[in-house]
């Protein structure tokens, strides 16, 4: 990606990872379809209020893994095979330790967080299975995300693609057979789901180390030394921390959104599957300038860096417009997908949040672009400070909006914790600019 016309190689790169996002979204959704219409609504609800728990997590997973395919993706723009397979190495190594650890910290603390956030009783027992199940999953997520981050930190966005359309198809396949064939409700869907996940982790991996040898890492680079270790971890822990505190901040709002009953819930939860379907092709642009900015910045291109920026975030702007529309337009019926008997009273709780959201689509685009960028350069405390700084202001947004227009009012505190995170990150990247930072005749003295 250190060649040809920015836009082009950022679109042709992030076609592959949308569509593979696309295929990731829709195994999500045949989750909550498939519960929500063979299982029933509180189910549904119950999978809804462990969507925040689990993203507590697994976000933590994604973070991690695309900081360490940040490392990668310079060295890659410096063509350093050797330093290419010490990478490698190190991210295999430093996964393993920490699924073993956050397996054992998220199965101990599950019961207790969702106590925390107040879950309805008649919706708790579901919660309680499906989150169980997918933090004793949580190796497989992680299995596939370093593997996918190591293709993409090397260009390759396609073949994770082709191993997600594999593993979306199985896991319809199996929400099936677990839930009508054994009658396993919502677990029987997060088993079917870990299982997808793993078959699909797999099989990249067999690929990767067959297509790539600089991903097949000879044994004495898994005794990774100190230095090693902390370079990864240096960009890796706040990228993981960052989405961990974003995800507390949705914690909050589910906690509020709780207090106004199960229905408002699954409402909620069913406008969040529709928000997560036509957001991709934000967090593709996003995992695009993650590579982007972090093979230029290893090539000492940084100009090239500034001219990408600004080209992927007018490509964002149209995105921003397709799916502020899907949303306003196709919101009521896409919700109405969820439920065997359609309830236009959860189609309008989940309708609203929709509508709120989609004005404010171009603070999220803008917000995800410019903390990828950052985060492909090497900065790692600033977009963590953006993630802190999201979730206090969707607390207050909470704590403030819920006593004048209620389940509204909740809505409001994300758009508003979308702002405040894209100002801080607005400022540390004009701040760079202005010390000439994006300049390629200033690297030396940066």
């Amino acid at each position: 990606m250190t060649e040809g016309t920015p836009w082009k190689v950022i679109l042709r790169f992030s076609i592959p990872v949308l569509m593979g996002n696309l295929f990731q979204q829709l195994y999500n959704l045949a989750d909550a379809m498939i519960i929500g219409r063979l299982v029933g609504v509180y189910p549904l609800a119950g999978v809804g209020a462990a969507a925040a728990m689990s993203f507590l997590v697994l976000g933590f997973a994604t973070g991690l893994t695309g900081g360490f395919s940040v490392v990668t993706a310079q060295r890659a723009g410096q063509g350093d095979p050797e330093k290419i397979e010490e990478s490698a190495a190190a991210s295999m190594v430093l996964c393993a330790v920490t699924a073993v650890l956050l397996t054992v910290l998220s199965v101990a603390t599950a019961v207790p967080l969702l106590r925390f956030m107040n879950t309805p009783k008649e919706i708790f027992p579901y919660a309680r299975t499906y989150i169980r199940i997918t933090y004793l999953g949580l190796g497989a997520v992680l299995y596939y995300n370093l593997m996918a981050g190591l293709l993409r930190a090397l260009g390759d966005s396609r073949t994770p693609l082709y191993f997600l359309i594999i593993s979306s198809v199985l896991n319809v396949v199996l929400d099936v057979i677990m839930i009508r064939g054994f009658h396993g409700g919502v677990g029987g869907a997060a088993l079917a789901t870990v299982i997808s996940q793993l078959v699909s982790a797999v099989a990249c991996h067999l690929y990767a180390v067959k297509r790539y040898p600089v991903l097949r890492p000879e044994k004495r680079y898994l005794k990774v030394e100190c230095r090693e270790a902390f370079a990864h971890l240096r960009i890796g822990v706040p990228m993981a921390l960052q989405f961990s505190v974003t995800a507390v901040g949705i914690m909050i709002l589910q906690a509020y959104l709780n207090e106004y009953g199960a229905l408002v819930v699954a409402g909620y939860t069913a406008a969040g599957k529709v928000e997560n379907l036509v957001t991709q092709p934000f967090n593709a642009l996003a995992m695009a300038m993650e590579v982007y900015c972090g093979q230029n910045m290893g090539a000492g291109k940084r100009e090239r860096i500034r001219c990408g920026i600004r080209q992927c975030i007018a490509l964002g702007t149209v995105c921003v417009i397709l799916s502020s529309t899907v949303n306003v337009c196709l919101g009521r019926p896409f919700i109405g997908l969820f439920m065997e008997t359609c309830d236009p009273k959860i189609v309008e709780y989940g309708y609203v949040y929709l509508v709120i959201i989609a004005v404010f689509f171009w603070l999220l685009c803008t917000m995800q672009i410019m903390r990828s960028s950052l985060q492909g350069i090497g900065e790692a405390a600033v977009p963590m400070a953006g993630g802190i700084l999201e979730l206090f202001s969707r607390w207050a947004g909470c704590a403030a909006f819920s006593g004048i227009s209620g389940y509204a009012g909740v809505y409001l505190s994300t758009p508003l914790a979308w702002g405040m995170a894209l100002l801080l990150l607005t400022i540390r990247y004009r701040w760079l600019a202005g010390r000439g930072f994006f300049d390629d005749r200033q690297q030396g003295r940066t």
